[in-house]
């Protein structure tokens, strides 16, 4: 029998739920600061919950604890020397849902799942514009010299001979990258 089995499953076998809880949980510690849905949201709070305390505690068992559902030892050592030391003067809630209305698409209630005591970041410096190269400019003084035309008279005109040139049949065109492929995977039967 399931007594007391109940959890919020999010429609997802067990692997891909227990994912789903560790990559919010993840974004979490690295954001500070999530949309999501109301039932992810809720679904994860209690493996942050767990990890944050974790964090409070601070011995070598906790950041192992730690490590097998992050899953990488920089998330462990900004969890364990960031996070935690912050919440240290609280015993709980660790995290907030801010309700942001309904999602357009498929009308779910949409939330700002966040840690309660976050720690702004400094802005970032906008970026320098490059410095442009002065271009070479030719000095009003200067006067370009042109060369006169010359006149052609009809007997030059009938001595050329008359070849048109077509750029088409005398160059080849590239070939384009998908047309290369299609080659390779073309079968004997495809009339393309």
């Amino acid at each position: 029998m399931r007594h007391a089995k109940k959890r919020l499953q999010l429609s997802r076998f067990t692997s891909w739920h227990k994912a789903t809880i560790k990559s919010l949980a993840r974004n979490v510690i690295i954001n500070q600061s999530i949309k999501t849905t109301l039932a992810r949201a809720k679904a994860s709070r209690q493996m942050i919950e767990k990890l944050i305390s974790l964090a409070k505690e601070n011995t070598l068992f906790a950041r192992r604890q730690a490590q097998k559902v992050l899953g990488e030892h920089k998330l462990v050592s900004l969890l364990f020397n960031e996070i935690g030391p912050r919440f240290s003067k609280r015993s709980s809630g660790f995290t907030r849902i801010i309700g942001l209305g309904k999602r357009r698409g498929d009308d779910a209630e949409m939330v700002i799942f966040e840690l309660t005591e976050i720690k702004k970041r400094a802005a970032k410096k906008p970026k320098l514009a490059k410095e442009s190269k002065p271009q070479p400019t030719q000095p009003a003084d200067e006067t370009v010299e042109e060369k006169p035309v010359k006149a052609e008279t009809e007997k030059e005109k009938k001595q050329e001979p008359a070849v048109k040139e077509n750029p088409a049949k005398d160059k080849k065109p590239q070939k384009k990258f998908i047309g290369g492929i299609r080659n390779i995977f073309r079968k004997k039967s495809d009339s393309l």
